[in-house]
């Protein structure tokens, strides 16, 4: 049974979060949010560790399109970083601030990057693309994502410089065509790169916030050494190009790690 501690973990720790918001907030929608995300990724792990092939996808579909589909379309809600910008600016801590605060600035600092392989609705359709490992390694474009970083900030508070009426319906429009636009840079990126996490490595705003967090973070893939047979078949299957073997917090892209746990897979040792 012990196996199946950190699943229950992680649902307890959704679950936490979920009753705090509802109770501090006085909204139980937080309840439903939260648990239902903690529940879904949970049943990940637990599928992972049964082995189950789809483990990841199944995750990423039900957190994925939740958030696309039914916060973003349905409910109205720039869950972009663009709303994480609005909501800030009006001092209401609610929707986007809140997920932020949890899944991106200090979630990280316990799971890390699993956001971005497990909940992200944009690499949720990026991995169905052909190129899962990267074809052309090493591309020194990391910078991009502090200038798209930027514009996000500029947009949003050009916004509220100039005074906009209905600045939240073009704030639900802002979402809808930075979708648009997301899913265009991450697809023609990634026949471009031969990389279908191309987006993620050198455009995407939001590893910003993640990745200083992610440094320090508690769950991390961590290697065997005395079972390690040097074959390379983790750097092979690494989307993300972690040196997964090196133990240190200063490893070769470490702060990119999304715990998608392709190099646990394939690793013919169990050293990872």
């Amino acid at each position: 049974m012990k196996k199946y501690v950190f699943p229950l973990i992680l649902l307890a720790v959704f679950e936490a979060v979920a009753v705090i918001l509802w109770l501090t907030k006085g909204n139980i929608f937080y309840l439903f949010n939260f648990s239902y995300i903690g529940i879904s990724i949970s049943l990940g792990v637990f599928l992972f560790i049964k082995k189950y092939k789809y483990a990841r996808r199944i995750v990423q579909l039900a957190v994925g399109l939740y958030m696309l589909v039914y916060l973003g379309f349905i409910c109205g809600e720039n869950m972009q970083i663009e709303g994480f910008w609005y909501y800030l600016f009006t001092g209401v801590f609610e929707a986007a601030t809140i997920h932020y605060a949890v899944a991106k600035i200090f979630g990280p600092l316990i799971f890390g990057r699993g956001w971005c392989g497990y909940a992200c609705w944009t690499a949720m359709v990026l991995d169905f693309l052909p190129y899962k490992t990267p074809g052309k390694k090493g591309k020194k474009l990391g910078f991009i994502r502090y200038i798209t970083f930027a514009l996000s900030v500029i947009f949003v508070a050009a916004l509220f410089l100039s005074k906009v009426g209905n600045i939240e319906r073009i704030m639900f429009w802002s979402f809808i065509i930075g979708n648009v636009l997301y899913y265009g840079v991450g697809i023609a990126s990634a026949f471009i790169f031969k990389d279908n996490r191309a987006f993620c490595k050198y455009f995407c705003p939001v590893t910003v916030f993640l990745k200083p967090a992610s440094y320090f973070s508690l769950v991390r893939i961590k290697c065997d050494e005395s079972k390690c047979v040097k074959c390379g078949k983790c750097a092979k299957v690494c989307p993300m190009e972690v040196d997964v073997t090196d133990n240190s917090r200063k490893r070769k892209n470490g702060t990119e790690c999304i715990l998608c746990m392709e190099c646990v897979k394939n690793c013919p040792k169990d050293a990872l």
